[in-house]
């Protein structure tokens, strides 16, 4: 049974948090709320968390997980950010895009484009998830909690609680985060490429 949290949005409870990050740590699969719809997440390394996460979407080996970072400090630790691109993910940092980069030798290899060797990153704006990245001090491995059976990401915490109860450890809930994924772009390139477009505005990239 999922340990269910209702997280206040904008001053997100310390005990809570810790309690969260813990379950994170013992190899827990959690639900959380960003600022482009809901997540599932898992620690880093944690192989069997990756594989439930691919199991509740309904994804294979080949659909690549992204990193959720605190800061663009830490997505440096995880991915290699060219001179020429710096200043473009920089601004658009924290915000709802996902950047496709080149990998760094931190990155587990199951994480990596098996031939083209990048990793997606992502910086969120959300003070609940950011306040949980804090805490943990190493980022979140995540993908948009969309089920197989579904048109849109799910966006109510109770919902999740209910429909993923024997599926997730934890959900937390501190309100409706909406339903419009990441804009995702690829700067693995030598030009950027805008793979998918959603809550984060194009017109900086294009």
């Amino acid at each position: 049974m999922a340990r269910y949290f209702d997280i206040h949005p904008a001053n997100p409870q310390r005990r809570a948090i810790v309690q969260i990050a813990d379950i994170v740590r013992a190899g827990g699969v959690i639900a959380y709320p960003t600022d482009s719809c809901y997540a599932l997440g898992c620690q880093l390394g944690n192989r069997d968390g990756m594989a439930r996460i691919r199991s509740i979407r309904g994804l294979d080996d080949r659909h690549h997980l992204t990193l959720v970072c605190q800061d663009f400090a830490q997505l440096g630790q995880f991915a290699y950010v060219a001179n020429t691109v710096f200043r473009a993910i920089k601004a658009a940092t924290p915000g709802s895009y996902t950047f496709i980069l080149p990998a760094t030798k931190e990155v587990p290899r199951i994480l990596q484009h098996p031939r083209k060797k990048t990793v997606g990153v992502r910086i969120p704006r959300h003070v609940v998830t950011q306040a949980l990245l804090a805490e943990l001090g190493e980022p979140l491995v995540s993908s948009t909690l969309l089920l197989p059976d579904q048109d849109e990401p799910m966006t109510h915490g109770w919902e999740i609680a209910e429909l993923l109860d024997d599926a997730v450890d934890a959900v937390i809930d501190s309100g409706d985060c909406g339903t419009e994924p990441t804009t995702v772009i690829d700067f693995s390139q030598q030009e950027p490429e805008i793979v998918r477009r959603g809550a984060g505005d194009t017109s900086g990239f294009e």
